[in-house]
């Protein structure tokens, strides 16, 4: 086995607040727990072999052989990028969709400008009281991508070290942190200029995202919410269930509320809302709430139980690395229980003792990536039938955009069983449904419907899209077809 790397943690005054959320909720952890069993980290080549590269895309200046140039764009104004080596850069960025600028640490692949391929990217997350450069700075990520051609992307989620911003648009936008809405910056715009600015592959097939602890549940969050985006998803002792499961609900909003007045200096509600008036807007971002929509995701967890493991030494912070690692092992549970229900396939590294620690967190990279590898060499392409659900009013996924015709903010729509022909909407609403590119621009095509209505006769747009105002039937739903 690998020595590993120096424990770390985040400020025990700060790790101390939730530690004592964890030891009220959990039950003991046995002293004579099993001990543990771990399989050694895999030692790879110096280099990768080389995957099939990408289909070809449009000449772009910035994105030529050699050194990066970061440009604005996509709402982000870059305000500082430094070269630390070949491969490392630490950025700053700024966008209205947040009141301060943040950082943004990548990894290129070794190589990297010495080619012109593209490459596929991992999107990878800090957790609560981290930052930006912590998987570089204590958790390996430098050493251990090395073997791998991926650009690795670690943007905080939170401002200096605090609480972090639970990957979601604040509800409370007037808190002493300012505008908040991190989801938007993530996914809207750092996704689209990390692609503009660096030759990643731009498909899904070539774009994963994983975190730690609290970035965890976000990495879960954002795949759930957007799976036409990322291929892979891991959990590394993250949360993945803090609302579904009635004890989930209870331990999920504790440790929000906790982290938010203490940590971030907010109101409990601020991140979510009230959870006893806006249960959707939780559900809408729990991965367990919406694990279906994860049914085409590689997923993969990994959790200790907080007992005393082979990277643990005795120090203060050790009580409260217990607790917390107990704590997301429920939660892991939680999620785990949801995925069976649905049928949703992942991979659980339940590992046994080991404590919320780097070490464990650096291990759990170790072994994610050469699976990550693996996914991505298989080029996965669109399924042929998705479904989605959310509780947005409008919202685009696999090509598809639904627009709820409704005064409610947030309810529940599906897209079930849809392919590039035809789809079942369920909804308590009409709406307005616009489909994949897959018809000839200009020509009439002929729509049926089965439980509800629209209209029958529909020419397609100049991009090759059908827009259909349906109406579902009584019971919530409504078949759709298009003769091809």
């Amino acid at each position: 086995m690998q020595t590993p790397p120096a424990r770390s943690l985040a400020p025990l005054r700060r790790l101390a607040l939730t530690a004592a959320l964890a030891a009220a909720a959990l039950a003991p952890v046995p002293a004579d727990a099993a001990p543990p069993s771990y399989a050694a980290p895999a030692v790879h080549a110096a280099t990768a072999a080389p995957l099939a590269p990408a289909a070809a895309e449009a000449a772009d200046a910035a994105l030529t052989k050699g050194r990066p140039h970061f440009r604005d764009g996509h709402g982000l104004h870059v305000v500082k990028a430094t070269r630390t080596s070949r491969r490392e850069w630490h950025l700053v960025v700024a966008t209205k969709q947040l009141e301060r600028p943040v950082r943004v640490t990548i990894l290129l692949p070794v190589g990297y400008g010495r080619t012109h391929r593209r490459y596929p990217s991992l999107y990878l997350f800090h957790g609560t009281s981290g930052g930006a450069n912590d998987w570089v700075d204590m958790g390996r990520a430098r050493q251990t991508s090395r073997a791998f051609p991926f650009v690795v992307v670690m943007p905080d989620m939170g401002y200096d070290s605090n609480g972090g911003s639970f990957f979601t648009n604040w509800v409370d936008q007037e808190t002493v942190l300012g505008t908040a809405n991190w989801e938007t910056f993530h996914i809207n715009q750092l996704v689209p200029w990390i692609d503009a600015n660096l030759r990643t592959v731009r498909g899904r097939w070539g774009r994963a995202i994983a975190g730690l602890s609290q970035g965890g549940f976000g990495s879960f969050s954002y795949a759930a919410r957007h799976p036409d985006l990322f291929v892979s998803a891991a959990s590394f002792s993250g949360a993945p269930d803090i609302f579904e499961d009635p004890r989930a609900r209870s331990i999920g909003t504790g440790i929000v509320s906790v982290i938010a007045t203490t940590l971030d200096g907010v109101p409990a509600d601020a991140m979510f809302g009230d959870p006893a008036t806006r249960e959707l807007n939780w559900k809408g971002h729990n991965p367990a709430s919406i694990v279906t929509n994860l049914a085409d995701t590689d997923l993969a967890l990994w959790c200790g139980n907080g007992a005393t493991g082979p990277y643990d030494e005795p120090s203060p912070t050790t009580p409260a690395g217990s607790g917390i690692e107990g704590l997301v092992h429920e939660s892991t549970g939680y999620f785990v229980q949801a995925a069976d229900a649905a049928h949703v396939a992942y991979t659980y590294d339940d590992y046994g003792p080991g404590t919320h620690s780097w070490p464990y967190w650096a291990r759990d990279l170790e072994q994610y990536l050469p699976q990550l590898r693996k996914v991505v060499r298989e080029h996965r392409t669109r399924p042929a039938s998705v479904s989605y659900r959310s509780v947005d009013k409008h919202w685009r996924q696999w090509g598809y955009r639904v627009r709820n015709h409704r005064s409610a903010a947030q309810d529940w729509s599906m897209l079930d069983d849809a392919t590039r022909s035809r789809f079942t909407l369920v909804a308590a609403n009409p709406a307005t449904v616009r489909t994949p590119r897959a018809y000839r621009p200009g020509r009439t095509y002929t729509v049926s419907y089965r439980g509800g209505h629209g209209p029958h006769r529909v020419v397609a747009g100049h991009r090759g899209r059908l827009t259909l105002k349906v109406v579902p039937g009584a019971a919530g739903t409504v078949a759709v077809s298009v003769a091809r």
